[in-house]
């Protein structure tokens, strides 16, 4: 029993990566933890999608790590070995969502629904960042780069992460103007130079500066055919469903 202990807490996190100390201090295995994260809180386009995740201690992933830290290959590798055998639940807050309250307000709202979606109610979460989401069902306690500090966040992370790329990818294929599966929605030079071009979409943030500041010269998207303004529509309907 003891080696098989030794070796689920060597194979749960790389060296130097993170660990399920903060699990175990509050009552893992015997209680349920869950781990908190998101995707997508400084992209000036797209959805916050939050995760959360409960692992199953008898059967932890090796080489979790902040998403951020992963190759794209590990990365979908793990997404598909912690969503076949632990306990997951996503939410997203669209562009809508995010203009009509903050970037804070809307993800810390994500997180919140999240970890009510999981099928069994956690004894406790661990959240990254500074903030405990109001209304959550149980205690929670905020870990500052906690994706790099606890497994579970780090699970998580990997989740919201992956999540998010693949919605964008799609949201690239029914909006081509903008390369979204390219820049996944960041700011980045490229994206301003299309978004200059073609106007916001309906995945862009308009509270956001970028976004907000070409809208002060663009007021709206170039018009496009009548098949392409039926994809933007179809595509906004996927991010505003929360």
């Amino acid at each position: 029993m003891a080696k098989r202990e030794a070796k689920r807490r060597a194979a749960s996190a790389d060296v130097g990566g993170p660990d399920d100390a903060h699990e175990r201090a509050l009552g893992a295995p015997d209680l349920r933890i869950a781990g908190v994260d998101e995707a997508g809180r400084g992209p000036i386009a797209g959805p916050v999608v939050a995760a959360a995740v409960a692992l199953d201690w008898t059967r932890a992933p090796a080489g979790l790590n902040d998403s951020k830290k992963l190759g794209e290959a590990k990365r979908e590798a793990l997404f598909e070995e912690i969503l076949a055998h632990h306990g997951v639940a996503v939410a997203l807050a669209s562009a809508a969502t995010i203009d009509a309250t903050d970037i804070r307000a809307a993800t810390l709202d994500a997180m919140r629904r999240a970890v009510k979606g999981l099928a069994l109610a956690p004894d406790h979460v661990l959240i990254d960042g500074l903030d405990v989401p109001p209304g959550l069902p149980c205690p929670g306690t905020a870990l500052v780069k906690g994706d790099a500090r606890s497994v579970s966040i780090a699970a998580a992370s990997i989740v919201a992460k992956v999540i998010r790329d693949r919605l964008m990818t799609r949201a690239g294929e029914t909006h081509p103007g903008w390369s979204f599966e390219i820049h996944k929605g960041y700011g980045t030079a490229a994206h301003v130079a299309a978004l200059a071009n073609e106007g916001a979409s309906p995945l862009h943030r308009r509270s956001f500066a970028p976004v907000a500041e070409t809208l002060g010269v663009v007021r709206e998207p170039k018009r496009r055919s009548t098949k392409a303004r039926a994809q933007r529509t179809k595509t906004a309907d996927l991010f505003e469903r929360d």
